[in-house]
């Protein structure tokens, strides 16, 4: 079923997809994507040691999320075999992580944390450190984050919905991809123009 759901998603537009490392035949499903896919940008998540840090990277994958600060993955992955995403709640480890090597982190779990207000409080001290709000985002809500200072969003729920995930329902799935792309886009270019505005 993840691979039918991964393709749906893919399909609709996603270019940019992370499947949990506890996913059933997860490997077997990244390698078949990444033949249907190639030119998709696919990782692994919920990586919470580096055993399977490097049992992804084996897989081909582009980048490795995890939920918190996993130090070993820090240590034993270097910037040219994936990117590595820190799993981040606070200031503090925001700076001591991107102080350690992080290129960009997952602030998690965002909406517990006050969600897009959270965001935009972060991104003035640090807007010089890319940040992925992950967790409970729904698809209206991508360009309020994006335009808070999101360097990007993880629409897993939003777009894997439930109820569609039980009733094997891939075109639903397709559709919010669809749907989650085109906003995406959307969010992303006014984001670019209001930075040009400001510059000039």
């Amino acid at each position: 079923m993840a691979l039918e759901a991964a393709r749906a998603a893919l399909s609709g537009g996603i270019t940019v997809l992370e499947i949990v490392v506890s996913t059933p035949g997860v490997y077997e499903v990244l390698r078949q994507l990444e033949l249907d896919y190639p030119t998709a940008i696919l990782g692994v998540g919920t990586i919470l040691d580096s055993r399977d840090a490097k049992d992804a990277i084996k897989c081909g994958v582009k980048f490795l999320m995890s939920p918190a600060i996993v130090m070993d993955i820090f240590e034993d992955v270097s910037d040219n075999q994936a990117l590595y995403i820190p799993g981040v709640m606070t200031p503090t480890e925001i700076l001591s992580v991107y102080n350690a090597g992080a290129k960009i982190v997952k602030v998690y779990p965002v909406s517990a944390l006050g969600g897009v207000q959270y965001v935009a409080a972060l991104s003035k001290p640090f807007s010089h450190i890319p940040m992925v709000a992950s967790q409970g985002i729904k698809t209206d809500m991508i360009g309020e984050y994006i335009g808070q200072g999101a360097s990007a969003v993880v629409l897993s729920d939003a777009i894997f919905d439930m109820a569609a995930m039980r009733d094997r329902d891939f075109t639903a799935i397709h559709h919010l991809a669809c749907h989650a792309s085109l906003l995406g886009s959307e969010a992303v270019k006014r984001s670019l123009d209001d930075g040009r505005q400001i510059s000039r």
